[in-house]
């Protein structure tokens, strides 16, 4: 027994004598397959706002890394000079931070 199906999925509306006979005659035959497009391509528009967005948020991750930072920065260094008292080079003598006795 001999089966020759089609290639692919057939419609169920396609009987398969029609497509045998078809094939064996040479008709083409011709499949209509009925797709529809979605409303709104939503993914065309959603790629370039989730990049934007990653985007937005690593640069503010920057800004704040760096203000925080800055911050123990300032904070080390008035620690540093509050300890450290006058610091003198070549017969200048800078104080970098008052007493709490002055």
């Amino acid at each position: 027994m001999n089966h020759n199906h089609p290639p692919g999925q057939i419609a169920p509306h396609i009987p398969a004598d029609v497509f045998q006979h078809a094939q064996a005659t040479g008709q083409p035959v011709v499949f209509v397959v009925q797709n529809t497009p979605p409303a709104f391509p939503w993914g065309r528009l959603l790629i370039p706002f989730a990049i934007a967005g990653a985007a937005a948020l690593g640069t503010w991750g920057v800004v704040l890394a760096i203000a925080w930072l800055m911050d123990v920065a300032a904070h080390t260094a008035t620690v540093i000079a509050g300890t450290a008292g006058p610091i003198g080079a070549g017969g200048i003598t800078l104080k970098l931070a008052r007493g709490k006795d002055t």
